[in-house]
């Protein structure tokens, strides 16, 4: 019993040993400002609070992982310029004393995994063809770890590194998270949207032309561009099913018919779908919150399945939505 013990944090060291090494709900909570974090690579618990206040600010890092990559670095910025800060550098010292302002509570906290957490059902395996999940019921889950990392808008590494011996699988065990769910709600006033096809971003504005929200994003690719433009959202829908249309002629797909994909998370278009003017363009959620900005979409704007919903539940129909490049960026539409 204790080998089987010790190969399993063994292992769990092997798969997150930059996680593995000290970090832990105290150093989080307690982490200063670092001029030198640890790079893109490496969990920084100074990275980590960040990500999570900027979770709660609404000026999403995407998955929080503790590590200064893209899409932390892209939020960072957008939360400093909407404070009106300098924002050539990730991170400064006045950046952190207006993201360590927003919220007193710690960023890490203790979370006792649910019957609902656990009780599935979850998927054996995700298919790796749309054709092949037509037949599912729902393209639910593939574990309980994917479950609750996402509901903590956690990738599953960072979870794991936090909980090293634990299978996540069994109700009524105490586990730490990012304490994202703990904000108070809030009802954002978008007055429109902006897509930054070339910085692969969303930002949400009100009527005063003020940053209210901040997503990283997928937006189109080569084969399947997404549209330049003004547009409007025409609908929006939670839990959505996927309709294939074989007019759009994806890679990977062979069928000639139309067919439908059944909701869940992991459905093509995730938990949130917000269609706009265009047929089959809108923006919607991902199975993969990690390759987010950095896999390609059909044309669509992906975010994460949170971001999806956060956006999803504060807009309205006939909000405007400006699709731009990086030299657009800013102008009003």
């Amino acid at each position: 019993m204790i080998c089987r013990l010790f190969s399993t944090i063994f292992l769990a060291w092997l798969a997150f040993p930059a996680m593995a090494a000290g970090i832990d709900a105290a150093k989080i909570n307690d982490a200063q400002y670092s001029a030198k974090p640890s790079g893109k690579d490496k969990v920084d618990a100074a990275i980590v609070k960040a990500e999570v206040l900027l979770d709660r600010a609404v000026f999403s890092p995407g998955e929080i992982d503790g590590k200064l990559g893209e899409n932390a670095q892209k939020a960072l910025k957008a939360f400093a310029e909407a404070r009106g800060l300098a924002s050539d550098k990730p991170l400064t010292p006045e950046i952190w004393a207006a993201l360590t302002g927003t919220s007193n509570d710690p960023v890490i906290a203790e979370y006792t995994i649910s019957e609902n957490d656990v009780r599935g059902p979850f998927l054996k395996r995700l298919p790796a063809k749309m054709e092949a999940m037509k037949g599912l019921e729902a393209l639910s889950y593939t574990s309980p770890r994917e479950a609750i990392a996402e509901k903590f808008h956690m990738s599953e590494g960072l979870l794991a590194a936090l909980n090293l011996g634990k299978k996540f699988d069994r109700a009524g065990q105490t586990i730490l998270v990012a304490n994202v769910l703990n904000k108070p709600a809030r009802k954002l006033p978008i007055a429109r949207i902006e897509v930054d096809k070339s910085r692969q971003t969303v930002k949400a504005f009100d009527s005063s032309d003020a940053l209210l929200a901040f997503f990283p994003a997928t937006v189109g690719s080569e084969d399947k561009p997404s549209p330049s433009g003004s547009f409007k959202v025409i609908s929006v829908d939670a839990n959505p099913n996927y309709r294939y249309n074989p007019d759009y002629q994806f890679k990977g797909v062979k069928s000639k018919k139309p067919f439908t994909i059944k909701p869940g998370p992991n459905n093509p278009v995730g938990l949130y779908w917000i269609g706009l003017g265009a047929e089959g363009i809108g923006i919607h959620g991902t199975p993969n919150p990690s390759k987010v900005s950095k896999a390609e979409s059909h044309g669509c704007v992906r975010l994460t399945n949170w971001d999806a919903t956060a956006l999803g539940t504060n807009v309205k129909k006939g909000t405007p939505v400006v699709f731009i490049d990086q030299a657009q960026a800013g102008q009003k539409s």
